[in-house]
């Protein structure tokens, strides 16, 4: 396969990984149910309506981190994907739909992973 302009050397786009699609699906939706559990019996409702804006993407970011570290994806890459798929999820959430955004950012997010390119055989990142 030629190789893409831009890559590193020894990374090849190799098309969707759909076991890294899955992978990356469910620790990300493990880690955002637990962040929300955890954050909602730490703080009032209250609080989310006044810093929902701020605590909601620092949140999902940070779970895109943890996301990355658990699956062996390399993390910048990964932090961009979470960005881009949280646009979409923004969009649901300004007409009420919160959970629902967070379902679609969550299978965007897990798309967009699954499509990173990888190390060749017998490389290492």
């Amino acid at each position: 396969m030629a190789r893409r302009a831009g890559l590193r050397p020894g990374w090849e786009n190799q098309g969707m990984d759909a076991a890294i699609l899955w992978r990356v699906a469910v620790v990300q939706v493990a880690a955002v149910a637990v962040l929300s559990l955890l954050l909602g019996l730490a703080f009032s409702h209250g609080f989310f309506e006044d810093w929902g804006w701020l605590v909601g993407p620092l949140a999902w970011m940070a779970c895109a981190w943890l996301t990355a570290r658990v699956v062996g994806l390399p993390e910048t890459p990964v932090l961009v994907r979470a960005v881009l798929a949280g646009i979409p999820s923004l969009l649901f959430v300004l007409v009420g739909l919160h959970w629902l955004g967070a379902a679609v950012a969550v299978g965007v997010f897990a798309v967009l992973c699954a499509r990173l390119p990888r190390p060749l055989a017998g490389d290492t990142p």
